[in-house]
């Protein structure tokens, strides 16, 4: 028997808010906040119970990439359909294409706060 279950990712990053609406966008996955009151913390769920919360740290540092000064200790990688057009909305969307494109079934970018992150065709 597990010890634990629901494993949730949560993303250090200077703006939960602002972070949680990006990856809410990409996803069309609905955006929540953690009670009523709370403003540094966020969630997106997907419908079928899949959770990423998104955790508002003070003095932020954005991971480098590929660099390992400042590591980024985790990413995520999500799947499209088509490159080109899900490169067109995630740019749409604030990302950035980082300059170092390593393989041809990915691409890579950085969310608004500078996480590393990349689009997998399947």
């Amino acid at each position: 028997m597990a010890i634990a279950r629901w494993p949730n990712v949560v993303i250090d990053c200077p703006d939960a808010k602002a972070l949680a609406g990006f990856y809410g966008a990409l996803l069309d996955w609905p955006v929540k906040p953690e009670g009523d009151e709370v403003d540094d913390w966020y969630e997106i769920r997907g419908a079928e119970g899949q959770v990423i919360c998104f955790q508002q740290v003070d003095a932020y540092r954005a991971p480098e990439w590929p660099g390992q000064e400042h590591p980024q200790q985790m990413h995520l990688d999500v799947v499209v359909d088509d490159l080109d057009e899900a490169e067109a909305a995630t740019l749409a969307l604030g990302a950035t294409k980082h300059e170092v494109q390593p393989g041809t079934t990915f691409r890579v970018f950085l969310d608004p706060a500078g996480h590393p992150f990349c689009l997998c065709v399947s």
